[in-house]
């Protein structure tokens, strides 16, 4: 544990030179001086002994320019291995100085006239091709070494390092002690030490008229920085109008798997409910690229990444009523050698309600027919049972009746297909507040969180077949029962 008497309280200043016992022998003889800068030390350490030597005893720094921050960047390790072999990046990176350089106009400032440089230099290299922010570094250090032995390099240690990089970012490693206790450092020797030290900023506080000035200054950057941002992007947004909702998609086909047939490609379209429209140049269809299969664990895959975009309005007439979602429908097809193709299943997809990213992936049928014969047409002259209307996969847009009967009609499972939908909603319900959100008196409040409605529907719409059902009931009783219950 260290005594009273060992105690030392040193102030220090950015890049202040406080020599160690180690470097007051080195460069006290003039013939172990080699650089201008170690003979600046000499003369420096020549004044110390005139004026009565130095005052610090175990507390010392290294400033950016000494021999030690050179070697303390290159000898850092990456990886917490005691044989730690570096890497060609850590080579690389170790070559590479970060140092406030002096402003010289380099070949990097000329990349807006040149695209291409045919013969870079390594200068150029260093500056475009590795992040080389300039830093300036400061070590204080502490000789822990037994009394009457200062000047042993084996007994040095960093206590603090600072850190002030270009952009003016101050880095103080290990943070000021303030309320958390002294940091310790136990010595490995005669006599197992522990030493405790504690850093503390000692800066000259702020005025308080100054910070004032300061935070205007702070306040007026970021309004003309939000200015110039407003400037980039502009203000000439499309709102839609009251009781309309936009709903816009960026859409990808992924993948298709699990198809008996290679090269596949799928044809696509988009079928709009009542009450909603688009743009008149909006693609609602669309055919994907033909895509190979590759083998990935038991299924063929065909990777299409085919994007399409969607921009689609809903405008409410009826607030009572609740908005039927759009539908994507799709079929995948394969093509051979000789141009034949086969219908290998169809798939509906109704748009997600929530906004956000969904990764969806649909299963398909195909229409099938009984025997052999089908099958061996289907293998040597390519063809099959195809559906005239897409929309048959769900209830067929052309269908008025009460019943849709699929009694007979015989499928295959097939494989399925991977979207990727990434869905934006934009209404100026949204922009409503919170007390008439919560009444729900209309429909587009509850827009923002419609993965409820689905739900909501489903209710409704079995209470209305409920009630029908009741109606119906009610009308083949006799009329005396009626009137007799009502009595």
């Amino acid at each position: 544990r260290l005594p009273e008497d060992e105690e030392e309280v040193a102030e220090v200043g950015w890049q202040e030179k406080l020599f160690s016992q180690f470097e007051v022998d080195l460069y006290r003889n003039e013939s172990a001086c080699q650089t201008p800068l170690d003979r600046q030390y000499h003369e420096e350490i020549q004044k110390l002994e005139k004026a009565g030597g130095r005052k610090n005893c175990r507390i010392f720094t290294y400033t950016d320019h000494d021999r030690f921050t050179n070697l303390e960047e290159l000898c850092q390790k990456v990886t917490d291995l005691d044989h730690e072999e570096p890497s060609y990046l850590v080579e690389r990176m170790a070559n590479v100085r970060r140092r406030r350089q002096d402003r010289r106009p380099v070949e990097a400032s000329s990349l807006k006239s040149k695209i291409i440089t045919w013969e870079p230099s390594e200068e150029f290299i260093k500056n475009n091709h590795v992040i080389n922010t300039p830093v300036q570094t400061m070590y204080i250090m502490g000789d822990l070494g037994p009394y009457g032995k200062l000047g042993h390099k084996e007994y040095e240690n960093v206590l603090c390092t600072i850190k002030v990089d270009g952009n003016g970012v101050i880095t103080v490693k290990p943070d000021f002690t303030g309320t958390k206790g002294a940091y310790r450092i136990e010595v490995d020797g005669e006599k197992r030490e522990v030493w405790e030290y504690t850093i503390e900023n000692a800066s000259v506080q702020v005025k308080p008229e100054e910070e004032e000035r300061e935070q205007r200054m702070f306040r007026d950057l970021y309004r003309r920085h939000r200015d110039y941002l407003s400037g980039l992007v502009g203000s000439d947004f499309e709102m839609p109008l009251p009781g309309t909702l936009r709903l816009f998609m960026n859409g990808e086909i992924v993948s298709a798997q699990g198809y008996e047939y290679d090269n596949l490609y799928v044809h696509f379209f988009l079928e709009l409910p009542n009450r909603w429209s688009s743009s008149p140049f909006q693609q609602l269809s669309g055919v994907t690229q033909t895509c190979a299969t590759k083998t990935v664990g038991w299924d063929n895959v065909a990777y299409f990444c085919y994007p399409f975009t969607v921009d689609m309005f809903y405008t409410q007439e009826d607030e009572d009523s609740l908005p039927q979602w759009p539908v994507l429908y799709f079929e995948v097809l394969s093509l051979d050698f000789w141009q034949r193709y086969r219908v290998e299943g169809y798939g509906s997809l109704v748009l997600p309600s929530c906004p956000g990213v969904h990764i969806l992936t649909i299963p398909t049928w195909r229409p099938v027919d009984l025997g052999t014969v089908a099958e061996m047409r289907r293998f040597f002259i390519g063809g099959s049972p195809e559906l005239e209307d897409l929309t048959y996969t769900r209830i067929p847009s052309t269908f008025k009746g009460k019943r849709l009967s699929r009694f007979g009609f015989r499928t295959e499972t097939t494989g399925s297909v991977t979207f990727r939908l990434c869905c934006l909603q934009q209404s100026k319900a949204f922009l409503e507040n919170s007390a008439l959100r919560q009444r729900m008196q209309n429909v587009l409040d509850q827009l923002g969180g419609f993965s409820q409605q689905s739900s909501v529907y489903n209710v409704l719409e079995a209470f209305q077949r409920a009630r029908r059902r009741m109606q119906e009931a009610r009308e083949s009783l006799p009329q005396d029962l009626i009137n007799t219950s009502a009595s």
